[in-house]
């Protein structure tokens, strides 16, 4: 007669030993695995929703705010962090002149992998059409020690669309007294407009991470970093405004503009300076609009 286990593992001796985790058995570990899907369309003045579709770990809210008939969107992961061999999925398709704003309710964790277990992997898939705008702003990701992170930002939009996109990333909580020594992070914008290659921007860091980040040329000792991506037909004219906020500021920082692009890096020794020169960049990157209520919690 075959037991309980082995009806739920497919009736084997060999399931009847995986059940009782006896030797041979390759243990599962029970990961988390999110997905949201939102379509976007215009429906006169007001970007509206056309179909959500959310799995798993990841919920997206669509808190009611009135701001110039934009949609607002808030994410969110439900299982507290994310730990290695996780997988979130993240996609968001704009109609013909859609505007929205995407935020993360907060800031994410990315926790100690396992040493036999795979990285972390998110996956953020962007679609614009013609004279779309989408506001990119994830709040920022905590690296602890030894995560492994894979995590990647596709954007694919129209000639005159708008894409303004920020990823920040804190090595170790300060005020926990918190040291990242070893780390492997492999994170990657790529972003395309009207079907040719615009930016391939990535980031690798694989070893001692503290140390690589204490090289002059890595990090300065930093244990903060943004990017921030704008990609606008009139990008290029607001370089210098850009400059201007990131030489008032009490960290490392450098942007240039390319094509209709404007991109900038930062690297700062607490998150809380690294926030506040994000906000001042991405008040003038977006014209003076208020940040999600989000960032302010």
């Amino acid at each position: 007669m075959t037991s309980l286990p082995g009806l739920l593992h497919g009736g084997s001796e060999e399931a009847d030993r995986r059940a009782a985790g006896r030797p041979g058995w390759d243990h599962a570990h029970q990961r988390a695995v999110g997905l949201v899907d939102i379509v976007l369309q215009r429906r006169g003045d007001v970007t509206g929703l056309r179909r959500l579709h959310q799995a798993g770990c990841l919920k997206a809210r669509l808190p009611r705010v009135e701001m110039a008939g934009q949609c607002n969107i808030v994410t969110m992961n439900i299982s507290g962090g994310i730990a290695g061999g996780d997988r979130l999925d993240q996609s968001i398709d704009l109609a013909e002149g859609c505007r929205a704003v995407m935020a993360s309710q907060a800031a994410e964790r990315i926790y100690r992998a396992l040493p036999d277990s795979a990285p972390a992997r998110i996956g953020n898939v962007v679609e614009l059409a013609a004279g779309a705008r989408l506001d990119w702003l994830p709040q920022e990701t905590i690296i602890f020690d030894q995560a492994r992170l894979q995590r990647r930002l596709r954007v694919t939009m129209a000639e005159d669309a708008c894409f303004t996109g920020v990823e920040m990333m804190v090595f170790g909580r300060a005020a926990m007294g918190e040291r990242v020594r070893w780390a492997e992070i492999d994170d990657r914008i790529v972003i395309w407009r009207g079907g040719r290659l615009l930016v391939h921007d990535a980031i690798r860091l694989r070893g001692a991470v503290g140390e690589m980040l204490a090289r002059p040329a890595v990090g300065q000792a930093g244990r903060a970093m943004a990017t921030i991506i704008h990609v606008a037909p009139d990008a290029g004219g607001l370089l210098g405004d850009v400059r201007q906020a990131l030489d008032k500021a009490a960290l490392s920082a450098g942007a240039t503009s390319f094509d209709g692009v404007l991109l900038a890096r930062l690297v700062a020794n607490s998150v809380g300076g690294l926030r506040a020169t994000v906000q001042a960049v991405l008040m003038i990157l977006r014209q003076g609009a208020a940040l999600p209520r989000v960032w302010q919690c």
